[in-house]
């Protein structure tokens, strides 16, 4: 009886000195940016639309991470983004001051590719969230006499790309593939800006697989005034708005079911269009941190003005949603996954 009636004592001391280890814990871990500098890295060029949205948060994030530290932006292009995955992967500190923006189709291009090719495997990335989620479309020049998709099944026209880990050398690929068109691609170009350069000096006759906000941040009057030919639109969903400027469905061109199976999996990525993505040994308390704090940052009001002005879209989702539909795409059945390889092959 007295041996129990000491261990009831006992509890409140015991249960005082867990709580205040515990608030020791998270008051560490709320310290832990007090003065520091937390690097984005953008998986694209300075001028980009990519780098956009990650000069976006760069300004709106420290007002929402405890202990406000400094955050900048350095642009690492490469290999589509590859380049930027593979050093956030292998070679970021992972203690939480470093993350990634990177295409998505960097996470969707190890999926079928040789073992070994890449040096990082996406789903061990520690995934923050996503800017946007949203649409890609297919155009050419009002000059290019190809003016439809029931065109370019009759005529080759030049499609600029960045690599072909990029969507804007997949998405014109699979179309060559499952719709009979007959886009000749040309990779090299460093980043969309300069795409759509060569589009400018007509070097290429147009681009297809990049996203409408690219276009609304790099090129505002190529969708909106028709100063270039709409060819398709890629989603799980057609957009209306963009079906009310006369820019069809990839639906309408790619009717087998098989065939639109692969291609489902292969537009999943754009659910996950802007990722932010961190290395796989950050600490999962700053993964947490850094997960509310890009939530709160992309519903601030005055990011949300500022995104407005820019003409970026914002179409947030959760770290965890992002690392979910990682996970979906990867354990998509086998058979399915090397039809994929298949159609977005080099």
């Amino acid at each position: 009886m007295t041996q129990n009636k000491h261990l009831s004592q006992g509890w409140p001391r015991l249960l005082l000195a867990a709580l205040a280890a515990g608030l020791a814990s998270t008051a560490e871990a709320q310290d832990f940016y007090k003065g520091k500098t937390v690097t984005i890295i953008v998986g694209n060029p300075a001028g980009s639309g990519y780098d956009a949205y990650g000069r976006l948060l760069a300004r709106h994030l420290p007002r929402h991470l405890p202990g406000q530290p400094n955050i900048i932006v350095q642009n690492m292009p490469g290999a589509g983004s590859v380049k930027a995955a593979d050093y956030t992967y292998n070679i970021a500190p992972s203690d939480g001051t470093a993350f990634a923006l990177a295409m998505p189709a960097t996470l969707v291009e190890p999926l079928t590719a040789p073992p070994g090719q890449y040096r990082y495997e996406p789903t061990k990335f520690a995934y923050i969230g996503t800017m946007d989620s949203g649409t890609r479309v297919c155009v050419t020049s009002g000059k290019s006499p190809v003016k439809s998709i029931a065109d370019a099944r009759t005529t080759k026209v030049i499609m600029a790309a960045t690599a072909p880990a990029s969507s804007a050398f997949q998405y014109p690929k699979f179309m060559n593939v499952l719709a009979g068109t007959k886009f000749e691609i040309v990779t090299g170009y460093k980043g969309p800006a300069d795409v759509f350069l060569a589009v400018d000096r007509g070097e290429a006759d147009g681009a297809c697989g990049l996203d409408v906000s690219t276009f609304q941040s790099l090129r505002p009057d190529w969708l909106g005034k028709k100063t270039v030919n709409l060819l398709a639109q890629f989603g799980r969903e057609p957009n209306k708005q963009l079906l009310a400027l006369g820019l069809p469905s990839h639906l309408d061109f790619i009717t087998d079911p098989e065939d639109r199976k692969i291609v489902d999996l292969i537009v999943t990525q754009q659910v996950f269009q802007r990722p932010y993505l961190a290395p796989p040994k950050t600490p999962p308390e700053r993964v947490k941190m850094l997960r509310e704090a890009f939530m709160a940052a992309v519903r601030d009001p005055e990011l949300i003005a500022e995104a407005k002005k820019q003409k970026l879209e914002l179409n947030p989702k959760s770290g965890e949603e992002v690392e979910a539909l990682v996970k979906e795409i990867y354990s998509a059945p086998k058979e399915l996954l090397a039809r994929m390889q298949k159609v977005i092959a080099p």
